[in-house]
């Protein structure tokens, strides 16, 4: 398969990228910054293409002769209308251009964020009530690719032409990763570099007793996106997440234990155990993938520690977090 990616560069789609390519598929990767990522141009069949996402008449000519399109990249705003320019728009804009172009599937990337407020157990089906702008954003482009299923004649009368692309959503929930390769993009939460740290400076570490979530590494979500692709799946949402729920003192733990010299104080604050959960059984049944990233996260941890050894020792180190595009 021929395969374009947007965000190939970042968190999750740099291992997107490189399960793609050791699959044996083309990929196209549209990037702001080509290079920025030394590892991903090496990839066997890997083009990278640059390009911003608001540049709609670039990434409709990338797209052309791909079989699938996958949609990672966020376009940001600080306000209602920017967000809804910056991303809903871009993805409204993608998928139409990837039907137009005879593309045999689109995956988009949406987010837990498109549920909103966690609430028993949550489902798929669950009714999306998002509390901010990134899940509202999140949300309505999830209902266009969904309703985009024909087009109209005239006002308020239906077109003959049905839209042939499957079209598809992966909601991830948090993901976190090591790089994939020298100077590759990790994970923007601050919590893990903190507790390194604290744990390294022999400070307190403050955290709630139930704080968490089902965690997924970026490695183990592109086995989801890669699945999904070589399937004839179509207007299918997937929750891409962990089956376990860890909390931050779990892995504040795993950094103790890591570095047993350390006279840090994990002091935890009350809370009441968690009364929801995001259901996974869906994944398993359509690809049988279910995710413990309990081994990954000790790895992740390490490597934290390590990075922040380096840090408090004065060494440079690389930014490993990788901004939004706007």
């Amino acid at each position: 398969m021929r395969v374009f990616l947007t965000g190939g560069t970042g968190n999750i789609g740099q291992y997107v990228t490189k399960a793609f390519s050791e699959a044996g598929h083309e990929c196209i990767v549209y990037t702001r910054t080509p290079g920025r990522v030394p590892g991903i141009s090496e990839l066997r069949g890997v083009t990278e293409v640059q390009g911003h996402i608001n540049e709609f008449d670039k990434m409709e000519k990338s797209l052309a002769g791909c079989d699938i399109v996958i949609h990672i990249a966020l376009g940001w705003g600080c306000e209602p209308l920017s967000m809804l320019l910056n991303d809903t728009r871009v993805s409204v804009f993608l998928m139409e251009a990837a039907e137009k172009a005879g593309v045999k599937q689109f995956i988009y990337t949406s987010s837990t964020a498109a549920v909103g407020n966690m609430r028993g157990n949550v489902c798929e089906e669950t009714l999306r009530i998002p509390d901010d702008l990134y899940g509202a954003t999140k949300s309505a482009t999830e209902v266009f690719l969904l309703g985009f299923r024909q087009y109209y004649a005239s006002q308020g009368g239906r077109s003959n032409t049905q839209v042939k692309m499957q079209r598809n959503i992966i909601r991830p929930g948090y993901t976190f990763s090591n790089p994939a390769f020298p100077g590759g993009a990790s994970q923007s939460d601050k919590r893990f570099a903190q507790i390194a740290q604290a744990v390294l400076k022999n400070e307190e570490i403050h955290l709630g007793r139930y704080d968490g979530t089902q965690f997924m590494s970026s490695r183990q979500i592109a086995e989801v996106y890669l699945k999904l692709a070589e399937s004839d799946l179509n207007e299918e949402i997937i929750f891409a997440m962990g089956s376990v729920h860890t909390t931050w003192a779990d892995i504040a733990k795993m950094a103790l234990e890591y570095v047993p010299e350390s006279t840090a104080k994990l002091i935890l604050s009350p809370q009441n155990p968690p009364t929801w959960r995001y259901k996974t059984e869906k994944m398993l049944k359509l690809f049988g993938l279910k995710y413990d990233a309990t081994v990954e996260l000790r790895e992740h941890m390490h490597w934290n520690i390590d990075r922040a050894r380096k840090i408090l020792a004065g060494e440079e180190v690389a930014d490993h977090t990788h901004e939004y595009s706007d």
